[in-house]
């Protein structure tokens, strides 16, 4: 199962939601929704987003739980 994760350079909870799925051994790509001008008005101060096939997982804080849910619906 692949992530995403948006959110953007300096972002202390970006930073804490990356470190949480590498804790867990997650593969993920990251996007700076600061590159994207249509990314930045869809979620400007909501960063972090970790998205995964089936939507979105979780928002703002990383959430392992959520993390384990996504795996099992995969």
């Amino acid at each position: 199962m692949k992530f995403t994760l948006y959110g953007r350079a300096g972002c202390h909870l970006c930073e804490d939601m990356a470190a949480g799925l590498e804790a867990m051994g997650l593969a993920y790509d990251e996007v700076d929704i600061d590159r994207d001008p249509e990314l930045k008005a869809r979620y400007d101060w909501d960063v972090p987003v970790l998205l995964g096939p089936a939507g979105e997982v979780c928002r703002h804080f990383f959430d392992p739980v959520a993390v384990r849910t996504a795996l099992e619906i995969g």
